[in-house]
């Protein structure tokens, strides 16, 4: 038994060394290209390894516009959006875990139907909406004569702070509590409220930053939405900002592009690398094993 044990154990650690080597493969040719010269990637020929590896090409894709105001504003727009998102998601999915109220299964139904509709098919209602909103922009009473919500740091945060992913993936985590413990709190007097801000939120850590890092990606990673809201430099961010400088219709500085890649994914892989051992807790508490 042992023995088949130790096979099994040596089996599933030789497995998962491929698909990691498999997994980081893209990252690996992503940093040899940003260390590469432009005729070593329009060669003839695959060239893995830069016959001198160029790191000046990351001082000069730095310097092709203004990156740290681009990073300015995309920290901004996804720590507002994690930051929002965060409490609303909790207190919704603490609502439909733990507060017993009449139709309570079919609202949660028709919020898990947001689940099932495509970004794409909203994008275009909500820019809309977003730019016939009342009272700003220059919009009168009705939402005309200005431009809304079009250039500004809200017209990119509404859209991201609340999803059914994250409601769902709240509620399944307070779903795990034992019924005792709204008795206890009831017993000393906590009103739903108290009990949602002194008791479980306390207690949420795994699944709060679980979400972080789900919500974090799917923020700073965004590039259409931040295409079509943000049409200047001024409040342009990473992922619009990349693209812009390095891909035109007649050349891509392929080198310059990878380059300025991978000083963007580094904040996500400082963001999971802190949040690593509470992302895996939240997603084993919520269910979703597998």
């Amino acid at each position: 038994m042992r023995s088949k044990r130790k096979l099994k154990n040596v089996l599933v650690i030789i497995l998962l060394t491929i698909l990691c080597i498999i997994f980081l493969i893209p990252l690996f040719l992503m940093i040899l290209t940003s260390l590469k010269s432009m005729p070593e990637i329009m060669a003839s020929k695959f060239v893995l390894f830069p016959e001198k590896a160029l790191f000046s090409n990351y001082i000069e894709a730095m310097q092709r516009g203004n990156w740290l105001g681009y990073f300015g504003n995309s920290f901004f727009v996804t720590a507002l959006t994690v930051l929002i998102s965060l409490i609303l998601n909790s207190m919704a999915g603490y609502g439909f875990a733990r507060i017993p109220f009449r139709g309570r299964n079919t609202l949660f139904f028709f919020a898990l139907t947001g689940m099932m509709v495509p970004t794409q098919v909203t994008m275009i209602p909500v820019f809309i909406n977003l730019k016939s909103f009342p009272l700003v922009g220059g919009n009168d009473l009705f939402g005309n004569g200005g431009t809304g919500m079009i250039n500004t740091y809200a017209g990119l945060i509404l859209p991201y702070i609340a999803g059914a992913f994250g409601v769902f993936l709240c509620r399944q985590f307070y779903m795990n509590f034992p019924a005792s413990l709204d008795d206890a709190a009831k017993i000393d007097g906590c009103s739903r409220l108290t009990a949602y801000f002194r008791i479980y939120l306390p207690l949420s850590k795994p699944i709060l930053a679980t979400l972080a890092v789900l919500k974090a990606s799917q923020t700073w990673n965004d590039y259409m939405w931040p295409l079509i809201m943000i049409n200047n430099d001024e409040k342009m961010t990473i992922q619009v900002a990349v693209i812009s400088k390095f891909v035109t219709e007649v050349n891509t500085q392929w080198n310059l592009l990878m380059a300025a890649t991978a000083m963007i994914i580094l904040p996500l892989l400082i963001l999971f690398l802190f949040t690593q051992k509470y992302f895996v807790e939240g997603i084993v508490t919520t269910g979703m094993k597998g």
